[in-house]
């Protein structure tokens, strides 16, 4: 038996669902804006709405359930994360400190040593 996944086709309604639900956050977000005089409630109430709706008609598709199912996971593999306590974040973040200041003195130095020799030795020019 062949272990190999099978991926069905979405439906031409689930296309048209995700078709409407970015057509539904674009029309929130013009809405905000086409609505420059009105109270911010009422901006905020329309960009609110057409995000909403976003979701809704996003979470009625399969590839809307299956965003929010991969999301969820997302955050449950975050959850599983060690964090670094703050002794040690410390400690890296002055590993990291120390090595860009040694790299900025190294990049300085070369610097300093390929001008010295193309402008004084090659070209001959003095400062």
């Amino acid at each position: 038996m062949s272990n190999h996944s099978v991926q069905t086709v979405s439906t031409s309604s689930d296309k048209y669902k995700i078709i409407l639900a970015i057509v539904a956050v674009v029309a929130g977000v013009a809405a905000f804006y086409i609505l420059a005089k009105q109270p911010t409630y009422v901006r905020i109430a329309a960009l609110v709405a057409g995000l909403v709706v976003a979701i809704v008609l996003a979470w009625t598709s399969d590839a809307g359930r299956e965003f929010f199912a991969f999301a969820k996971e997302s955050v449950r593999e975050t959850k599983k994360v060690v964090w670094p306590t703050r002794k040690e974040a410390g400690q890296i973040t002055a590993v990291v400190f120390g090595f860009v200041v040694v790299m900025a003195m190294f990049l300085w130095g070369t610097d300093k040593l390929l001008e010295f020799l193309l402008y004084d030795l090659v070209l001959g020019l003095k400062k």
